[in-house]
């Protein structure tokens, strides 16, 4: 049974925040110097568990996200 697009926009936004607090954590590490200009090398998380593998899957068939195997996604700049 396909998502429905409700489902699908509230997933990709839930997906979008955690990827965003991700980067953000990852750059405020030790080891990272403000003025080195290294910024976060995280591309592909583990999506919120809030929603099913299917509307994971879904969003990466219609093109919004990138499957890096194991369970992990990439967001598709320009989406």
């Amino acid at each position: 049974m396909p998502a429905t697009e409700e489902e699908l926009k509230k997933a990709l936004k839930a997906f979008r925040k955690r990827l965003k607090l991700t980067k953000l954590d990852d750059d405020s590490r030790l080891g990272h110097g403000p003025l080195s200009g290294s910024r976060s090398t995280v591309v592909a998380i583990q999506p919120p568990s809030g929603f099913p593998r299917e509307v994971w899957a879904e969003l990466a068939e219609k093109g919004f996200l990138k499957s890096d195997g194991g369970g992990f996604y990439g967001l598709v700049e320009g989406k």
